[in-house]
C-alpha cells in the first residue's frame, strides 16, 4: 500500500452525480461543455465521462490536473461555479467528490473502487492498522490487482481515499459480497461511515462489454489497436470512395470524413462487424491457451484485411480510377 502526499504530484477529482430521469442527454451535453471550460485551466491533462452501470448508480467525471493547486484553482473557479448553477436543473441530488493526489495516472483502465473515509485525527493509527488488514483480506481474491490509501488533502478535502482495483466487474462482486469482507468491516466498526463509488474501464462503447452483455475488462493495447485497424481501413476506404463524386476540397472531405468515420466506428462498424468477428480474441476463454488464442486472432485479422486489400485494389485500380 502506498501512500501520497506531495502537493506537486498530479491530482485526480473523481466526482460523482446522479442525474433526474429524461434529463441524461441535456446532461451529457452540458457535461461536455463543462469539461471544455476546464481545459482552458492551467495544468489541465484530461477528463473523461463514465455513465452509469449496473455497478455505479452515478455518472462519473474524471479530472486530472498537473498539481493539487491547479486543480483546486478550477474546481473553485467562478466559470465552474457558473456552469453549476446552470446545470442544477438536470441533478438528482448533491454530488459527490473525491480527491486523490499521486503522481501516477489513476485510476487505471481496470474496476477500481473508490472508497472514503472521514477519520478523527486520534485514530489514525488504528485507520491504518485496520486498512492493512482489509487489504491483506483483499489481495487474496481472485482478480486484485492492488490498494492505494490518499491522506486528506488540506484546504481541498478532509476525507481519506482508498483505490483498489480488480481486474473484472465479477472478481470485483465476489469481494464486495464476500463474507470475509463483512467481517473486516466489523472490525473497523468505528470506521463504518464510509463512501463507495465503482469506476468501470470506459474505452468509448467499442469494448466495454462482453459477449453476454456484462462489463468485462478491456482488452490489451495492442489487441485493442489491431481491433480498430480492422475496421478503421474498410471504413474509411469504403467513405472516401461515397465521399469523391462530391469533389470537395482535401480539408473539408477529411473534416466530413473524419466525423463520419467516428460515427460509423462507434454505432457501426465496431459493434456490427468487429467485436463479432474478433470478439474471442479480444476476450479469449480463461481456458483457453494464449497461443491458439493469438494464432486465430491474428489469422483472422491477416485474412480479413487480404480480403479487403484485395478489393479496394481492384476496385480502385483495375475499375475504378480515383479523380
Amino acid at each position: 500500500m502506498t501512500t501520497e502526499e506531495h502537493t506537486s504530484a498530479a491530482a485526480t477529482a473523481i466526482i460523482g452525480q446522479r442525474v433526474l430521469p429524461g434529463m441524461e442527454r441535456a446532461y451529457e451535453a452540458w457535461q461536455e461543455d463543462l469539461n471544455a471550460a476546464a481545459a482552458r485551466y492551467p495544468g489541465f491533462l484530461g477528463a473523461e465521462i463514465s455513465p452509469p452501470t449496473p455497478l455505479q448508480p452515478d455518472w462519473v467525471v474524471v479530472y486530472r490536473f498537473d498539481s493539487v493547486a491547479h486543480l483546486q484553482a478550477w474546481t473553485n473557479s467562478a466559470t465552474r461555479q457558473a456552469y453549476l448553477d446552470t446545470g442544477a436543473a438536470y441533478f438528482d441530488g448533491p454530488a459527490t467528490q473525491q480527491i486523490v493526489s499521486s503522481g501516477t495516472r489513476s485510476p487505471d483502465p481496470l474496476v477500481t473502487v473508490v472508497v472514503t473515509h472521514r477519520v478523527h485525527p486520534d485514530h489514525v493509527d488504528d485507520f491504518l492498522d485496520w486498512q492493512q488488514r482489509m487489504e491483506q483480506e483483499e489481495s487474496r481474491f481472485e482478480g486484485f490487482r492492488g490498494t492505494e490509501l490518499f491522506r486528506p488533502i488540506a484546504g481541498l478535502q478532509e476525507e481519506w481515499t482508498t483505490l483498489y482495483r480488480f481486474d473484472s466487474a465479477e472478481h470485483l462482486d465476489a469481494w464486495l459480497t464476500s463474507r470475509r469482507r463483512q467481517e473486516v468491516l466489523a472490525e473497523g466498526e468505528k470506521f463504518s461511515d464510509f463512501g463507495l463509488r465503482t469506476i468501470d474501464n470506459s474505452f468509448g462503447s467499442w469494448f466495454a462489454f462482453g459477449d453476454d452483455g456484462k462489463e468485462a475488462p478491456p482488452p490489451s493495447e495492442t489487441r485493442t489497436s489491431l481491433a480498430v485497424w480492422v475496421g478503421l481501413y474498410p471504413t474509411v476506404v469504403l467513405l472516401t470512395l461515397a465521399l469523391v463524386p462530391l469533389r470537395m476540397p482535401l480539408w473539408i472531405g477529411l473534416l466530413v470524413g473524419n466525423l463520419l468515420s467516428s460515427f460509423l466506428m462507434s454505432f457501426l462498424t465496431m459493434p456490427y462487424y468487429v467485436n463479432p468477428l474478433l470478439g474471442r480474441w479480444l476476450r479469449p476463454p480463461r481456458d483457453e491457451p494464449p497461443v491458439r488464442s493469438n494464432l486465430r486472432g491474428l489469422g483472422v485479422i491477416a485474412v480479413v484485411m487480404t480480403f479487403w486489400a484485395a478489393v479496394f485494389y481492384l476496385v480502385t485500380v483495375r475499375f475504378w480510377t480515383l479523380p
